[in-house]
């Protein structure tokens, strides 16, 4: 499988929330991710909805893109074709992976200049509602 095969014709969508990146000391049940290892607790949140006592770090300012696609776990280099894409743009990325598909956190003042490298790939970049729903 080519990852280009994946980006030529796939949609990408740019979360209408902005996200932090918080190190804390609990999970967060509303958050849209949380990640355990055996050192840390990262929960990836809205902005307005830190939970400040528990934060022991934060990095705000992230916006979410989605690649709207399902990619297979036979497929390789995806989430690599991204990184590279985006790293030759000096563009920062905060990378997850869910069962079907993966996502990317850019900062927010970013997001115009990874957009334009993701349509580069093929893509078709669109902004989410603004609903609140954190897509």
């Amino acid at each position: 499988m080519d990852p280009s095969d994946f980006f030529e014709g796939g949609t990408v969508t740019v979360s209408a929330a902005t996200y932090a990146v918080v190190k804390t000391e609990r999970g967060d049940p509303d958050a849209f991710a949380t990640i355990r290892d055996e050192n840390e607790t990262t929960v990836v949140v809205e902005e307005g909805q830190v939970d400040e006592a528990a934060a022991i770090d934060v990095e705000r300012g992230w916006k979410r893109l989605t690649f709207e696609m399902v990619l297979p776990f036979e497929l390789v280099g995806f989430l690599a074709r991204v990184a590279g894409a985006l790293a030759e743009e000096d563009i920062s990325i905060f990378a997850l992976s869910a069962y079907s598909t993966d996502h990317v956190l850019v900062p927010g003042g970013d997001v115009a200049a990874a957009a334009t490298k993701l349509e580069s790939l093929g893509c078709t970049v669109e902004r989410a509602g603004t609903d609140g729903d954190g897509n």
